[in-house]
């Protein structure tokens, strides 16, 4: 098992691609800390694995409520090794029919800010453990791809982008590996928004293989980004899109 013995957090744990990964830790041998804004939710989630999960009440945007969560990890498990912030929104609307508060400032609090918080507590508790360890960001290909109605979140997905970079430079002396994953279209609850807009089957043509990437798909990338086989990547966004970012939509239908 590539991560036994190890202590991971996980926030937006109860999200798809977040239950996920809290699924595939736990199989590779991780006690984890799953932490999503819904305690009943997380509690629920955790109760589903014997001692081996802790479920938290988070939220993200709040600075001093994720220094408690890395803090909670070390309580119950004695140590901590990944920290996960996969906690994320979006929400889909034209840029001109924004309201700045409710379309801007409710997302970047999250997505940016969210995240900047999980970097900061990760690696100040990694410091003053003194011992390496494992940051992780999701991020999404619409971190360097423009789309319509997604203005916020593409911006903020650039922005964990750039501190992943920033915060893996600043932290490789003590060690400390920070990486980001950036999925395509993965079929989870949040996706299902563009189901309303009557554009499922359109993007689900975006991927070379047309269909949804699975969340344990991408649960698998995460637990090989924490695990020492993939010691030689730092400050780098791997993309696990089935090719979205590299082509563009075809004109011609394809063969059945």
């Amino acid at each position: 098992m590539k991560l036994e013995n190890k202590v991971a957090v996980v926030t937006g744990a109860c999200g798809g691609i977040g239950q996920a990964i809290v699924s595939k830790f736990v199989a590779e041998g991780a006690r984890v800390v799953a932490a999503d804004l819904d305690l009943a939710q997380a509690e629920q989630l955790a109760s589903g694995y014997d001692g081996q999960v802790l479920g938290l009440a988070v939220d993200v945007s709040d600075y001093p409520a994720v220094e408690a969560m890395v803090e909670a990890a070390v309580t119950q498990f004695g140590t901590l090794d990944v920290v996960i912030n996969n906690a994320g929104m979006g929400m889909p609307k034209s840029l001109l029919d924004h309201d700045p508060v409710a379309d801007w400032d409710t997302v970047t609090q999250v997505n940016q800010k969210g995240v900047y918080h999980g970097i900061l507590a990760a690696g100040r508790k990694f410091r003053d453990l003194g011992k390496p360890g494992v940051i992780l960001n999701t991020s999404s290909v619409y971190g360097r791809m423009a789309a319509e109605m997604s203005f916020t979140y593409n911006v903020s997905k650039a922005a964990v982008d750039m501190m992943t970079k920033c915060a893996a430079l600043e932290l490789a002396p003590l060690g400390i590996r920070v990486a980001a994953v950036a999925p395509g279209r993965v079929d989870t609850p949040m996706l299902r928004q563009y189901e309303a807009l009557g554009l499922w089957d359109h993007i689900r043509r975006e991927h070379m293989r047309e269909e949804f990437t699975q969340p344990a798909e991408i649960a698998d990338v995460f637990a090989f980004l924490a695990s020492g086989e993939s010691n030689c990547l730092n400050g780098s966004t791997v993309y696990a899109e089935d090719g979205f970012s590299n082509f563009k939509y075809p004109l011609l239908p394809r063969e059945e």
